[in-house]
């Protein structure tokens, strides 16, 4: 199969991800462009921050039409994440790439953990602005560093912490993902991190494109189903790419 026709289905998988999860997408695009598509991990968690970012603020622009999105909750998250994001993201560089595989391995399989457990609200005036810094923080340092979004432990918090609804915090969730994207994304481009056009810019256009359908799909398909499919995609991921740095 040509690479192209590669970039463009595994573009698909994750807008489709993006736009009705909210997050997860960055998981399954770096193992794709590694695994499918050649790239080295290093510049696959690069070319992953470009296409998150992209796809990110064209899913949230319908989130946001539709009134979706806590943009206030949205901008504690994101300032506490600048500075983690783009000292991780500077940083990632320099690490060995099985090291960086088999941190990505890990991160997957704990996503795919936190998808299957059930999604527990707090009352909205019980909010935690600490808790929530904390949490910005450490999504901003795994966007950075392993080219993720961070929407798979973005959204649980939002409901969990600050007590959002689930489909607002998966609209919150997409401006939480852009924001810390774009800084890594500044912090990689000062490293001289190249990116690979041929095969970013089909998977990217992809990417956006299934994401209108992916939150047409959340409209149809109850989230609980959403999450059980999509974490059991991520555990298969996680172990591949795991035994791989092992064997």
């Amino acid at each position: 199969m040509s690479a192209l026709l590669l970039a463009l289905g595994a573009g698909a998988v994750v807008g489709l991800a993006l736009g009705a999860l909210g997050g997860g997408g960055g998981v399954l695009a770096v193992p794709a462009l590694i695994y499918l598509l050649g790239l080295t991990p290093a510049a696959a968690t690069t070319a992953a921050l470009l296409i998150v970012a992209t796809t990110s603020v064209t899913a949230l622009y319908a989130h946001a039409r539709a009134g979706q999105v806590a943009w206030r909750t949205a901008a504690l998250f994101s300032a506490a994440g600048v500075a983690p994001a783009y000292v991780a993201g500077a940083a990632a560089g320099a690490v060995p790439a099985a090291a960086l595989t088999a941190a990505f391995a890990l991160v997957a399989a704990a996503a795919a953990v936190r998808m299957l457990r059930p999604a527990r609200s707090a009352p909205a005036e019980r909010a935690k602005p600490l808790q929530a810094a904390g949490v910005g923080a450490g999504l901003g340092a795994v966007t950075g560093f392993l080219g993720v979004g961070g929407g798979f432990l973005a959204v649980p918090a939002l409901v969990g912490v600050l007590g959002v609804r689930m489909r607002q915090a998966i609209g919150t969730s997409l401006l939480v993902i852009t924001v810390n994207a774009l800084v890594a994304l500044t912090a990689r481009a000062g490293a001289g991190t190249g990116v690979d056009w041929a095969v970013v810019a089909p998977f990217t256009a992809a990417s956006v494109l299934a994401s209108w359908d992916g939150r047409r799909l959340a409209a149809k398909v109850s989230a609980a189903t959403l999450r059980r499919v999509f974490a059991g995609v991520l555990l298969a991921v996680a172990a591949f790419m795991l035994a791989g740095t092992l064997l």
